[in-house]
């Protein structure tokens, strides 16, 4: 019997985290896996493989949307993560058979200035419709990776003069969307259904209060069944004070169902983030202030309206919005802007569904993931 191969994941963030530990769960069984989440808790890869590294927490939980994150990550100690996270990896050089980076360019630098070679990166951030890899981060990925999967064949144009391997095979997001144990089509009662994704960082509550306010607003004839996907750090405590909810203890036996939130006119059914695919399976509509799961809910077809506020960094957002295009509706961080949005968008199907195969379209379809596996366990 052939002795089992060592893989070492190394991500940084939730989304990131989620669709690792996703990769993770689908290779052979004896795979000997384990995880280094850079930053956060690493909750997706709990009963999927061990977690290794110091653990790293940051203000803005490496979210770079937001103006001023990188200076009040340093003011707040963010320096201080950085030594142990060189450390951990200067010290595992040489005991993987493969590491594996899923996420941005951060893994990646921060493996080469360790010594790290032959990386095969996932490189879920960038998505080719506006910046392209610059010189440096080209240098980097030419000594660092042995394989680089992309989001887009404009980033493979732009990595293979260098003779780097590098692949498209489609948006492996879209290969990785969460489902869980919650039957959201049986607490279906009304014509349309809403999933909420308020994020999964500092400013979740204040989100999620911005979004049920708007709720409120919209009148009950066009009132959806409203989903809440909560991710796995979030307190439902924090998201009830925040929007003056009040939580029923009543609870299924489904282990994704957390229950609902209530004011006696809205009903906001909460399940596990784990169980988001189920959430999004039986919407029409997603009000979402998150990342990968807003490209995961663009892709599947649901249009997604998202509200911008003056301490979000507007070039971050533009190029974000080059690749949603139509399909992410933005507005204003102000109840009444959101609320008129969900009106246009509950009252017109047609409408609906234009803006759904415009996110369909951009975001791209699945098949990356069998590509990427293939080539772990064969490469």
């Amino acid at each position: 019997m052939a002795p089992s191969r060592r893989f070492l994941f190394i991500s940084n963030g939730h989304g990131e985290d989620s669709i690792a530990a996703a990769i993770v769960s689908r290779l052979p069984a004896g795979t000997d896996v384990e995880a280094y989440p850079m930053i956060g808790a690493g909750n997706a890869y709990a009963g999927i493989c061990p977690i290794v590294g110091p653990r790293a927490t940051l203000a803005s939980e490496g979210w770079r949307n937001v103006k001023g994150s990188l200076r009040r990550d340093i003011a707040t100690g963010g320096l201080r993560t950085v030594p142990p996270a060189l450390g951990f990896l200067r010290q595992i050089r040489g005991r993987y058979d493969k590491v594996v980076v899923v996420g941005d360019m951060t893994g990646v630098l921060a493996c080469l200035g360790t010594g790290h070679r032959d990386l095969f990166y996932i490189d879920v951030y960038k998505t080719g419709a506006a910046r392209l890899y610059s010189g440096l981060e080209r240098w980097a990925v030419k000594r660092a990776c042995r394989t680089v999967f992309c989001r887009s064949d404009t980033l493979v144009d732009t990595l293979r003069p260098l003779e780097i391997d590098a692949r498209c095979a489609g948006n492996v997001m879209m290969d990785t969307i969460p489902h869980g144990d919650y039957d959201a089509g049986s607490r279906r009662t009304r014509r349309l259904g809403l999933t909420l994704l308020p994020g999964s960082r500092a400013l979740t509550a204040e989100s999620f209060a911005l979004q049920i306010e708007a709720l409120r607003r919209i009148g009950d004839n066009l009132q959806p069944d409203i989903f809440l996907a909560v991710a796995g750090n979030v307190s439902v405590d924090d998201l009830a004070r925040a929007s003056g909810l009040k939580r029923s203890p009543m609870l299924s036996s489904e282990p994704g169902d957390l229950g609902m939130l209530t004011d006696g006119s809205l009903y906001v059914h909460m399940a596990r983030g784990a169980a988001m695919g189920n959430l999004l399976a039986a919407s029409d509509i997603v009000l979402s202030q998150a990342g990968t799961a807003t490209v995961q809910a663009l892709g599947l077809g649901k249009p997604v309206i998202t509200f911008i506020n003056p301490r979000d960094r507007r070039s971050r957002f533009r190029d974000e919005q080059g690749l949603f295009g139509e399909a992410r509706v933005v507005v204003n961080a102000e109840a009444d802007e959101v609320a008129g949005a969900l009106r246009r968008l509950l009252s017109d199907d047609q409408e609906r569904i234009r803006l759904g195969a415009i996110g369909r379209q951009r975001i791209g379809g699945p098949g990356a993931i069998d590509v990427i596996l293939e080539a772990l366990v064969t490469e």
